[in-house]
């Protein structure tokens, strides 16, 4: 066999496939993609690594990717690589060997990015700006890739596979979850390990969530501006490793700590969904630092300016681009998916700015390469599959406009819901749209109610404590003089802005916070639920806390109030309500066309005489109470296992009016009296009223919500007869 290298390290031609480090128990496989370099070394760094032991030229080049094999290396080796080329950044080309660079498919890192100018291309300061050329090594200040062993006992791990329509996904932050936890370790708080221990995992079993939605979990950075200010990318939307783990949240730094966490949390039946960033890195714009793809191959792993290619399309408001119609890139991006469900066994991902993803040379595209990869990919098609559908490039916003199979976070029920409940006049047929699954954004192709993802709040904007606190937003303590983060929340303080001690301002926060958890948890489609929000949760009115990774982003759970513990307790019973009655989770749209054996429809609008609502009533832009009746006997849907989703008949009653509001509750076929189950009124939401008489007047008190099922002249819920 011929060998290569130094003397000190035996390298052999290897293969150009796959890419990465690759153990096979015998030595590593290295290989590199880069189209337009002329050279490419792989360094090799000791245990600690702070000190580069070899250099090793990568012998092969074949089919565009740069390759070799090193038979004395193995699992912990730390490596890095140099790569040569042109500097010539007004033709796309931005190689510079004296910048040691991340491989994009490392799957672990070692140590973190500590910044300096060495770190950068050009020569920081120059009158030239980029166009410069920086010669100093920056490799000290560099995170090492490190080679992994990824064999693990997964056991009896089983996918839940959580049908769409029973999913109630929890959005978390794998960091802020439990770094004020008392039932966690010190050792382990903010970290893989901490999320998976019994303690957490009880928390959320007890709540009822099916599905765990993590904030960016990929190898990201801080961006330097905020560490110069003490800050740090806490949201973790800056990544420069696809595949790695962010070794933050890890204690042993091993991959075993996240494959844990996964089999505990499907143990426990709990889906997880991770929060991806493919449409741009952690690298900037012209003037950003090289620490990966800028070096590697500029002009291949971004999308670049026509005209001259110095500059970067920023079509994600970060200052650059990832140009995933290339071949290669786009084989990255569904490398690493794959490799997350195949290898780290996570059931779905949300993309961030998925709008980019799809978007061709032309525009955004529903056929685009991206999308139908994703969809004829044989594993990729079966797990769950969430698009942030917007960026800020040409037709960047996208509601309702992906294909089958995906669902997509819905900011337009968001906004509905917000306003109606804040007062806003002519919201009651928007309103009605948003409550039965947005079918005017997603029925096409086949499309269900569950691909609208319902939420209020997420991590981006106002807790929901904040929602009802706060007119405004208060982001200070982020050090950019309070000009970031959304100016139109659609909030409402109640009169105080901020904390207050006025009894009565305090009571209708805490009405309206559960009118807001009732109607997600009541509508069709799949409710997101922010961590914290069960509990009162406050950031102090920041609404765009990306970069606090202390306490205003942490949650408190050992400062729960009375009110907080209370409202826990509300949000168990919503989501036991919910699981109970598939009717509230409909896996078709209700347009009131279809009828049980006594023509009552699926879907009624009552108004507060008792009465079907007409079309004229429904141009009406002062009503703001509304009943909607559902009736679990009609239509012929079957629940994911075969059987007949029959359900009871409920009334679902909203009142956004400051007043009372005399509702007649309607008379129905095949019941007499209306029991109810839910009054946001109470902070238990149960309520101590008897059975009241269908014909009879029910008094809405204002800023209130109810949930009714009909009963028979025996007190019996129609579906237990």
């Amino acid at each position: 066999m011929k060998t290569t290298g130094s003397a000190r390290t035996v390298v052999w031609p290897g293969r150009s496939y796959p890419l990465g480090a690759t153990w096979d128990g015998f030595g590593v496989n290295f290989a590199l993609f880069s189209a337009n370099a002329t050279k490419v070394e792989l360094c090799l760094f000791d245990k600690t690594g702070t000190r580069e032991i070899d250099r090793v030229p990568l012998p092969e080049y074949t089919d565009q990717v740069w390759h070799g094999y090193l038979p004395e290396a193995r699992p912990g080796t730390l490596y890095g690589y140099r790569v040569h080329g042109p500097y010539e950044p007004s033709a796309g080309h931005r190689f510079n060997p004296n910048k040691l660079l991340l491989d994009p498919y490392a799957k672990a890192l070692f140590g973190a990015l500590r910044w300096s100018d060495a770190h950068f291309g050009y020569r920081v300061g120059s009158t030239r700006e980029d166009l410069s050329f920086d010669r100093r090594d920056n490799a000290r200040g560099m995170p090492k890739c490190r080679v992994v062993d990824r064999a693990f006992t997964w056991g009896n791990d089983r996918a839940p596979r959580v049908p769409w329509s029973d999913t109630v996904i929890y959005e978390a932050h794998v960091r802020g979850f439990t770094m004020r936890n008392p039932d966690v370790g010190p050792q382990l708080r903010g970290t893989f390990a901490g999320l998976s221990t019994q303690s957490v995992i009880d928390k959320l079993r007890s709540l009822g969530i099916t599905s765990i939605e993590l904030l960016p979990v990929q190898a990201f950075c801080d961006d330097r501006h905020l560490v110069e200010r003490g800050l740090r990318n806490y949201w973790g939307y800056n990544t420069i490793g696809f595949f790695a783990p962010e070794p933050r949240f890890m204690t042993t730094g091993v991959l075993s700590e996240f494959k844990t966490m996964v089999a505990r949390l499907h143990e426990a039946g709990i889906e997880v969904i991770l929060d991806v960033v493919y449409n741009h890195t952690g690298e900037g714009n012209h003037m950003g630092p090289t620490l990966s793809f800028r070096g590697i191959d500029n002009a291949s792993y971004y999308r670049l300016m026509p005209g001259d290619r110095r500059f970067y399309i920023d079509d994600t408001g970060t200052g650059n681009t990832l140009a995933i119609t290339h071949p290669r890139v786009l084989q990255m991006v569904m490398d690493s998916l794959r490799y997350w469900v195949s290898e780290m066994h996570v059931d779905g991902f949300r993309f961030d700015l998925a709008t980019t993803l799809a978007r061709e040379p032309h525009g955004y595209d529903p056929g685009s390469g991206f999308l139908d990869a994703v969809r004829q990919d044989p594993v990729l098609s079966g797990v769950k599959l969430i698009a942030e559908p917007w960026d800020i490039g040409p037709g960047g916003y996208q509601v309702g406009g992906f294909p089958p199979g995906w669902a997509e976070w819905n900011d337009r029920y968001r906004d509905t819901v917000r306003r109606y409940w804040r007062g806003d006049e002519g919201m009651l047929p928007e309103l009605a749209g948003r409550l039965t699954g947005s079918s005017d954004l997603f029925e096409r192709h086949g499309r269900r109610p569950w691909a609208s993802i319902n939420f209020v709040t997420a991590h981006d904007g106002f807790t929901l404590n904040d929602l009802v606190s706060y007119n405004h937003k208060h982001n200070e303590a982020n050090g950019e003089g309070n000009r970031d983060g959304h100016s139109g929340n659609h909030s409402w303080n109640h009169g105080v802005e901020g904390p207050t001690t006025d009894p009565k301002i305090a009571d209708l926060r805490e009405r309206q916070r559960r009118n807001f958890l009732t109607t997600l948890l009541l509508s069709q489609g799949t409710p997101m639920l922010l961590a914290g929000d069960e509990i009162g949760r406050s950031q102090g009115g920041n609404n765009n806390a990306y970069c606090q990774d202390n306490e205003v982003s942490w949650v408190d759970w050992q400062g729960v109030s009375a009110d907080g513990r209370a409202l826990a307790d509300f949000t168990r019973r919503l989501l036991d309500l919910r699981r109970q009655h598939p009717v509230l989770r409909r896996g078709v749209f209700l347009h009131g066309t279809k009828t049980s054996a006594d023509e009552v429809k699926d879907i009624t609008w009552i108004t507060p005489q008792g009465t079907e609502k007409t079309s004229a009533q429904w141009s009406d832009r002062h009503a703001r109470c509304i009943g909607l009746l559902l009736n679990g006997e009609a239509g012929d849907y079957m629940t994911h296992d075969g059987n007949a989703a029959t359900d009871d008949r409920l009334l679902i009653i909203l009142n956004a009016f400051h007043d009372t509001v005399p509702f007649i509750l309607p008379k129905v076929p095949g019941g007499t009296a209306w029991r109810c189950l839910l009054d946001t009124v109470e902070a238990t939401g149960q309520s101590d009223r008897e059975d009241l008489p269908a014909g009879e007047t029910f008094e809405v008190y204002g800023r209130s919500a109810h949930l009714f099922v009909l009963v028979d002249t025996d007190g019996l819920d129609l579906a237990a007869r």
